[in-house]
């Protein structure tokens, strides 16, 4: 009975010190899951505190972005390469004023005199010739473009001169160098042939042609402008040398004609645009 009454104080005594303890627990705890709320509530403010700043900069650096990509032209494909291609065939018609007498310049080849003779000249070449492009577009920076082989029938008039007139069959080469996407493609090119002229040394006109069976020589360069794949128009400088290569000497002596002046050419592409292939 005594042992009973001891058991049953001390449950007692455990029951109302115990009491308290867990109060004062419940009290300093928080409910279930509230603590993660205000975990998750302070990460949240955290994030909001920081979020505008990093979504400022964000919406600073695409809206940088679409400038960017808003200021830059977007690159159309290479319209050249409609206009200079592999076996494109074209017209042109090409016509200079060279009054600029000079010596012949390629003497030092030759050991001849380097110096102009007292007898002037001016010619009027006129040449209509075939161009054949003999390959498309290559090349490395400023050396990209292709090469067109002419062929050419000219007649040149003589305004100023002991002769009026001189025909010749010419054959050339010409290199354009093409920048991507643009109207205007420099050119150098080439130029020799054979013809006939009035000759006027054989009737005692110094400083004249020795004989009417001449050669021609012609530099230039240019550029040319090209309005559509079908037409285009150009100007340059072109240096011509005729001459009979000291076939009239001994008897009459090869004086020859050295000028230079500007040329202008219309040009007109012959047969069908060139084919695109879709794929």
């Amino acid at each position: 009975m005594r042992t009973t009454a001891v058991l049953w104080c001390s449950l007692l005594s455990l029951t109302i010190f115990a009491a308290p303890a867990s109060s004062q627990g419940l009290q300093s705890n928080s409910p279930p899951g509230q603590g993660e709320a205000d975990t998750t509530t302070k990460v949240g403010s955290a994030s909001a505190t920081q979020a505008p700043f990093g979504s400022t900069i964000d919406r600073e650096e695409v809206l940088s972005s679409v400038a960017t990509r808003s200021a830059r032209k977007p690159r159309g494909p290479d319209f050249n390469r409609d206009i200079y291609y592999k076996n494109k065939l074209e017209y042109s018609l090409e016509s200079g004023w060279l009054p600029n007498n000079i010596p012949f310049v390629f003497d030092f080849l030759v050991g001849s005199r380097y110096n102009a003779w007292p007898l002037h000249y001016t010619l009027v070449p006129n040449i209509a010739s075939v161009r054949w492009q003999l390959d498309n577009i290559w090349g490395w920076k400023i050396f990209r473009g292709n090469t067109d082989f002419s062929f050419s029938g000219s007649y040149t008039a003589i305004p100023r001169g002991a002769e009026t007139r001189y025909f010749a069959f010419d054959y050339g080469i010409r290199r354009n160098f093409i920048p991507p996407r643009s109207r205007i493609v420099p050119y150098v090119e080439g130029r020799g042939g054979v013809g006939n002229i009035n000759a006027k040394g054989p009737r005692g006109v110094y400083y004249a042609q020795g004989q009417n069976t001449t050669f021609t020589l012609m530099v230039g360069s240019g550029a040319r402008y090209n309005f559509s794949p079908r037409y285009a128009v150009s100007a340059g400088v072109t240096y011509m040398h005729v001459s009979n290569f000291y076939l009239s000497e001994p008897r009459y002596e090869d004086f020859g004609i050295n000028v230079y002046g500007p040329t202008v050419g219309v040009y007109m592409r012959l047969g069908r645009p060139k084919e695109t292939v879709v794929r």
